[in-house]
Protein backbone atom coordinates (compact mmCIF):
# COMPACT_ATOMS: atom_id res chain seq x y z
CA UNK A 1 0.00 0.00 0.00
CA UNK A 2 1.84 3.62 -1.12
CA UNK A 3 -1.00 6.18 -0.50
CA UNK A 4 -0.55 8.11 1.73
CA UNK A 5 -3.06 9.27 4.00
CA UNK A 6 -4.35 12.59 5.51
CA UNK A 7 -5.23 13.86 8.72
CA UNK A 8 -6.22 17.58 9.44
CA UNK A 9 -2.55 19.22 9.35
CA UNK A 10 -0.94 15.61 8.32
CA UNK A 11 0.07 13.33 5.39
CA UNK A 12 1.53 10.27 6.22
CA UNK A 13 2.07 6.95 5.28
CA UNK A 14 3.47 4.71 8.13
CA UNK A 15 3.22 1.23 6.98
CA UNK A 16 5.72 -1.87 9.18
CA UNK A 17 6.84 -5.17 9.30
CA UNK A 18 5.92 -6.74 12.46
CA UNK A 19 6.82 -10.35 14.02
CA UNK A 20 5.56 -12.34 17.10
CA UNK A 21 7.04 -15.69 18.07
CA UNK A 22 5.35 -18.05 20.32
CA UNK A 23 6.72 -18.62 24.03
CA UNK A 24 9.13 -21.73 24.24
CA UNK A 25 8.99 -21.44 20.68
CA UNK A 26 6.21 -24.32 20.08
CA UNK A 27 5.41 -24.85 16.47
CA UNK A 28 1.04 -24.16 17.26
CA UNK A 29 1.29 -23.16 13.69
CA UNK A 30 1.23 -26.16 11.82
CA UNK A 31 -2.45 -27.14 13.36
CA UNK A 32 -4.06 -25.13 11.01
CA UNK A 33 -7.44 -25.03 13.02
CA UNK A 34 -5.44 -22.54 15.16
CA UNK A 35 -3.71 -20.72 12.26
CA UNK A 36 -6.89 -19.92 10.69
CA UNK A 37 -8.37 -18.71 13.93
CA UNK A 38 -5.64 -16.41 14.99
CA UNK A 39 -6.08 -15.16 11.71
CA UNK A 40 -9.11 -14.44 12.32
CA UNK A 41 -8.33 -12.85 15.43
CA UNK A 42 -5.46 -10.42 13.93
CA UNK A 43 -8.26 -9.28 11.37
CA UNK A 44 -11.19 -8.25 13.99
CA UNK A 45 -8.55 -6.52 15.83
CA UNK A 46 -7.63 -4.23 13.62
CA UNK A 47 -11.03 -3.97 12.34
CA UNK A 48 -11.49 -2.73 15.80
CA UNK A 49 -8.68 -0.28 16.26
CA UNK A 50 -8.71 0.60 12.50
CA UNK A 51 -5.34 -0.40 11.11
CA UNK A 52 -4.48 -2.23 8.32
CA UNK A 53 -3.02 -5.59 7.73
CA UNK A 54 -1.68 -5.61 4.23
CA UNK A 55 -0.16 -9.27 4.24
CA UNK A 56 -0.33 -11.92 6.85
CA UNK A 57 2.07 -15.25 6.88
CA UNK A 58 2.67 -17.96 9.50
CA UNK A 59 5.64 -20.03 10.05
CA UNK A 60 4.95 -23.07 12.30
CA UNK A 61 6.10 -21.08 15.43
CA UNK A 62 6.02 -17.31 14.36
CA UNK A 63 3.58 -14.73 12.59
CA UNK A 64 4.95 -11.91 10.27
CA UNK A 65 2.60 -9.27 9.73
CA UNK A 66 2.85 -5.91 7.28
CA UNK A 67 0.91 -3.65 8.66
CA UNK A 68 -0.36 0.54 7.66
CA UNK A 69 -1.65 2.75 10.28
CA UNK A 70 -2.33 6.10 11.21
CA UNK A 71 -0.22 8.68 13.35
CA UNK A 72 -2.58 8.33 16.31
CA UNK A 73 -1.28 4.59 16.68
CA UNK A 74 1.90 3.15 17.72
CA UNK A 75 3.32 -0.07 16.57
CA UNK A 76 3.73 -0.81 20.64
CA UNK A 77 -0.33 -0.42 21.30
CA UNK A 78 -0.79 -2.41 17.71
CA UNK A 79 1.25 -5.13 18.64
CA UNK A 80 -0.66 -4.97 22.23
CA UNK A 81 -3.77 -5.26 20.70
CA UNK A 82 -2.73 -8.04 18.60
CA UNK A 83 -1.27 -10.51 21.25
CA UNK A 84 -2.97 -9.77 23.61
CA UNK A 85 -6.41 -10.32 22.42
CA UNK A 86 -5.18 -13.16 20.17
CA UNK A 87 -3.79 -15.33 23.21
CA UNK A 88 -6.72 -14.60 25.12
CA UNK A 89 -9.31 -16.03 22.64
CA UNK A 90 -6.58 -18.77 21.28
CA UNK A 91 -5.60 -20.11 24.69
CA UNK A 92 -9.51 -20.34 25.84
CA UNK A 93 -10.47 -21.41 22.74
CA UNK A 94 -8.02 -24.29 22.08
CA UNK A 95 -7.47 -25.72 25.87
CA UNK A 96 -5.91 -28.78 24.75
CA UNK A 97 -2.79 -26.08 22.95
CA UNK A 98 -2.98 -24.70 26.28
CA UNK A 99 -2.69 -27.75 28.05
CA UNK A 100 0.36 -29.28 26.26
CA UNK A 101 2.32 -26.54 25.20
CA UNK A 102 2.27 -23.40 27.89
CA UNK A 103 1.49 -24.61 31.06
CA UNK A 104 -0.97 -21.85 31.87
CA UNK A 105 1.39 -19.12 30.63
CA UNK A 106 0.68 -17.02 27.54
CA UNK A 107 0.81 -17.35 24.11
CA UNK A 108 3.49 -14.82 22.77
CA UNK A 109 7.04 -14.29 23.93
CA UNK A 110 7.30 -10.77 25.02
CA UNK A 111 9.95 -10.07 21.84
CA UNK A 112 8.45 -7.83 18.91
CA UNK A 113 10.58 -7.72 15.85
CA UNK A 114 9.42 -4.48 13.69
CA UNK A 115 10.85 -2.59 11.17
CA UNK A 116 9.24 0.11 8.96
CA UNK A 117 8.97 -0.61 5.06
CA UNK A 118 10.47 1.75 3.22
CA UNK A 119 9.37 3.64 -0.16
CA UNK A 120 9.19 0.13 -1.84
CA UNK A 121 7.66 -2.57 -0.03
CA UNK A 122 6.94 -5.21 -2.44
CA UNK A 123 9.41 -7.55 -1.57
CA UNK A 124 9.00 -7.64 1.93
CA UNK A 125 5.22 -8.09 1.18
CA UNK A 126 6.04 -11.52 -0.99
CA UNK A 127 8.58 -12.92 1.72
CA UNK A 128 5.35 -12.16 4.52
CA UNK A 129 3.31 -13.76 2.18
CA UNK A 130 5.42 -16.54 2.05
CA UNK A 131 6.11 -17.67 5.02
CA UNK A 132 5.69 -21.48 5.57
CA UNK A 133 4.91 -22.18 1.69
CA UNK A 134 7.30 -24.64 1.51
CA UNK A 135 5.87 -26.37 4.68
CA UNK A 136 3.65 -29.66 4.02
CA UNK A 137 2.94 -31.22 7.24
CA UNK A 138 0.13 -29.43 8.43
CA UNK A 139 -1.32 -30.94 10.60
CA UNK A 140 -5.50 -30.80 11.61
CA UNK A 141 -6.40 -30.35 15.67
CA UNK A 142 -7.91 -33.51 14.67
CA UNK A 143 -4.85 -35.29 14.72
CA UNK A 144 -4.16 -34.03 18.30
CA UNK A 145 -7.27 -35.06 19.99
CA UNK A 146 -6.57 -39.11 18.67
Amino acid sequence: MSNFSRGSSSVYRLEAHVCFKTKYAHNVFDYMEFKNRCSEIFCSVAEKYEFSITEMGFDRNHVHLTVFYSIIHSIESIAKWLKGTSGKYLLREFPQIKQKYFYGSGLWSPMIYCDSMGREPEQLYNYVRNQGVQQKDQKSLKQFVN
